[in-house]
């Protein structure tokens, strides 16, 4: 899938950002597995997951099996809305499949006007939800930063 870049300050506080932890030994150990829970919480049947963070740079890899691109998308934003991680290295290996579009949120953005936006129909809203669901727990909860999956219909 490729390299998808993200905002550093935005998205789910899974683990802090000081330099004092970036100092420790095992910092980039201790983010892999948090940012790998995290994912594995998705629910989204990835195989054989591995996950690898760079403090340093804010680089998430992702490796293993996914189910669907669909599932493979939804893993590199999972671990991409997190804070303090600028892009995700998606290396997980998904049956073909025409890849989504991407939309990162600005302020005032709202699941409609997104809608009408990529397909001409504020209506639409609801498939935007249900692909970026889990992530999404409603559609009135998104966030300036975040990065959204907008499928094809």
């Amino acid at each position: 899938m490729g390299l998808l870049s993200f905002i550093k300050e935005a998205g789910e506080k899974l683990f802090g950002g000081s330099s004092a932890q970036a100092a420790e030994p095992d910092a980039n150990t201790k983010a892999a597995a948090a940012i790998k829970t995290y994912i594995e919480t998705q629910n989204l049947g990835l195989t054989g997951l591995e996950v690898t963070y760079t403090a340093s740079s804010g680089v998430v890899t992702l490796a293993g099996q996914a189910p669907s691109q669909e599932a493979s998308e939804k893993a590199a934003l999972a671990a991409g809305n997190v804070a303090n991680v600028t892009s995700v290295d998606n290396n997980l290996v998904a049956p073909p499949a025409p890849p989504a579009q991407y939309h990162d949120v600005v302020k005032g953005d709202t699941l409609s006007a997104i809608s009408k936006k990529y397909y001409g129909d504020a209506n639409k809203y609801n498939a935007i939800f249900e692909a970026n669901k889990p992530m999404l727990s409603h559609p009135d909860k998104i966030y300036p930063g975040q990065k959204l999956r907008i499928p094809a219909l």
